[in-house]
């Protein structure tokens, strides 16, 4: 049994200054997806991660403070992709895979669309181009899952307030197509598989005290090919870790 967790983390060094790692041991997982590290390279702690168990493969973002993901592992992997091969979207630092036999855990962030209409039209072009991407994978690699931060709800039920919200990034209607469309193509919701209750959300705004009113939006998700669906046994939100305005999704599955 793999315990996984999924962490948009919103700056890896500023959730270590919460606990984050504490808590880590505590929840003990075999593979961590973190996004948003917010850190190049040499400002990883990356020796705290080893002393903790943890091999830590990562591929951080051109921009400094910006993006960036990893996979934290206690196993090592077979074999380690960094990026999808497309600059615009490797330098931005949103893609990481690693394979153990013949399952594939990929972490992914994607854009958000909300600072305006330009990145909006680079979050849409990137949706298309990543699911063109998982569908040649699946060729070679049919046993995927797919954690990470999608920064879109894909149902009334995921967002606190769908009236509201129906024209923000986030929730669009193109938006919601599209995730719709991606889990149609072969792939299992693994929170909703196991829990169908509203208000369960991943991420709250700062803002308002959304979170002390739990008035947030499920954005976070581990997508799971149909062909290890059986081999899940549980994915439940852990809302109880406060060290990001996000907080994790964990995964318990069988390979």
């Amino acid at each position: 049994m793999k315990k996984i967790i999924t962490y948009n983390v919103n700056g890896i060094r500023s959730a270590m200054s919460k606990g984050w790692l504490d808590w880590v041991k505590i929840v003990n997982p075999d593979i961590i997806c973190l996004q948003e590290l917010k850190a190049q390279a040499d400002q990883l702690p990356i020796l705290e991660f080893q002393e903790a168990g943890y091999h830590c493969y990562y591929k951080t973002a051109v921009k400094k403070g910006y993006s960036g993901v990893a996979i934290l592992t206690k196993e090592i992997p077979d074999n380690v992709i960094y990026g999808i091969g497309v600059e615009k979207y490797d330098n931005e630092g949103r893609y990481i895979r690693a394979d153990y036999g013949d399952v594939s855990v990929i972490s992914a962030y994607h854009p958000s669309g909300s600072s305006g209409d330009e990145r909006q039209g680079f979050k849409m072009i990137w949706l298309n181009d990543f699911h063109d991407h998982i569908k040649e994978l699946r060729k070679q690699r049919p046993n995927l899952i797919l954690a990470g931060d999608y920064n879109i709800c894909h149902k009334p039920i995921d967002i606190h307030d769908p009236i509201r919200n129906a024209t923000s990034s986030g929730f669009l209607p193109e938006e919601r197509e599209w995730i719709g469309g991606f889990i149609n193509d072969g792939f299992v919701d693994a929170f909703r598989a196991f829990n169908q209750q509203p208000h369960q959300y991943t991420w709250w705004s700062f803002r308002t005290r959304a979170r002390d009113r739990n008035l947030g939006w499920r954005i976070d998700y581990f997508m799971v090919s149909e062909s290890l669906a059986d081999k899940m046994k549980r994915s439940v939100i852990l809302a109880d870790a406060v060290h990001s305005d996000h907080c994790p999704v964990l995964l318990e599955i069988d390979f």
